[in-house]
């Protein structure tokens, strides 16, 4: 890793009120995160559901659980997995999440940032046809949204924003399968359990529900991710639950854990030109007044 690849929280434009100026516009939430084995996950599971019911996609699925694909990008010399393992604490995540291969079915373009103890996130709802073009740097339009919309069209800006400014590619497609329970009265509160977590390189936009030539990796092997995601307070039985199973915190970054399995040098394209081509017209859009790729 180059030394400017682990710096970044320090040369953003003031990392603290970037979070503060961009709160109003986003989610913001507290995630804690458990390895757990299959055994303690369906003990779990029966507490949380005395309390949650099924979230809105998982109502209708086997096991409550529905399939999750993120397609991560990253720079040429891996910035944003470097500030994970470095522990920076403000850091963010660019990912292209989606749910299924049919062609009508909608691409969310993701921008998950951590504030210290504090989780954020925009997210912009995308036509599957515009992925491609977006990804290879055409400029941000409303005709690109599922819904053109004021709020996801400044998340799909901002996406493009960082993007450009860290001359981001795709660099791994994560797939897990995803339990969800959440509050019945609102978002308020989820518990999730993510199994069969796989991550395997990819350097190209095209969205498949498969793997690619094999060389998927199991970071988590047969572990599940427990996590507890809420805004303002946890509730009084969310700590009781915690108490009574003895849960202990751990990270579990699936892009994180997932290159460092495969190897940075199969992810990092420093000297090696891996590179999806710009548009025609991306040469002619502003990255940032005053910054350049590569900067952070």
């Amino acid at each position: 890793m180059s030394p400017t690849a682990v710096a970044i929280s320090p040369s953003l434009p003031a990392a603290a009120g970037w979070c503060q100026a961009r709160a109003a516009a986003q989610l913001q939430r507290f995630e804690l995160k458990y390895l757990v084995e299959e055994d303690m996950a369906r003990a779990l599971r029966q507490f949380v559901r005395c309390y949650l019911g099924p979230d809105e996609f998982a109502a209708n699925a086997v096991d409550c659980a529905y399939p999750v694909h993120s397609l991560y990008l990253d720079s040429p010399d891996l910035a944003l997995y470097a500030a994970t393992t470095a522990g920076e604490r403000n850091r963010f995540k660019l990912r292209v999440r989606f749910y299924s291969d049919a062609p009508d079915a909608p691409v969310f373009f993701e921008i998950k940032r951590r504030c210290n103890e504090t989780i954020s996130k925009l997210r912009a709802a995308v036509r599957r046809d515009a992925v491609g073009p977006l990804l290879a740097g055409a400029w941000p339009a409303f005709s690109h949204l599922v819904t053109p919309r004021p709020k996801q069209f400044f998340a799909l800006q901002e996406f493009c924003r960082l993007v450009r400014r860290l001359d981001a590619t795709p660099r791994s497609h994560v797939v897990y399968q995803r339990e969800a329970w959440a509050s019945r009265a609102d978002n308020s509160l989820r518990v999730t359990f993510d199994r069969e977590v796989r991550c395997e390189a990819q350097f190209h936009p095209r969205l498949h529900a498969g793997f690619g030539a094999g060389n998927a990796v199991a970071p988590f092997a047969q572990r599940v991710i427990c996590e507890i995601k809420f805004t303002d307070r946890m509730p009084n039985w969310c700590g009781e639950m915690i108490r009574a199973f003895g849960l202990l915190r751990a990270g579990a970054a699936k892009y994180a854990e997932g290159v460092a399995l495969l190897g940075e040098q199969q992810l990092c394209n420093s000297g090696v030109g891996l590179r999806i081509a710009a548009s025609p017209d991306a040469a002619r859009e502003p990255i940032l007044a005053g910054h350049t790729a590569h900067a952070w």
